[in-house]
């Protein structure tokens, strides 16, 4: 059987932590800064796990992860 590929698109989203959780970076912080809150843009700062209702989709985009 041939080797599975990974999706590329996956891989650049999403890392596998040591526990086995993945780990994703949040989105809505990119551009319009000017009217989100102080608050919201500084709870949007620094990783956030996959929801458990997209664990298994996640896995199946990257096998070997």
């Amino acid at each position: 059987m041939p080797k599975m590929k990974t999706k590329s698109g996956a891989a650049k989203r999403f890392k596998v932590r040591g526990s086995g959780s993945i780990k994703r970076s949040q989105a809505f912080k990119r551009h319009i800064l000017t009217k989100k809150s102080t608050k919201n843009k500084r709870h949007l700062r620094g990783p956030a796990e996959i929801h458990e209702t997209n664990v298994k989709s996640v896995h199946a985009m990257m096998p070997y992860a």
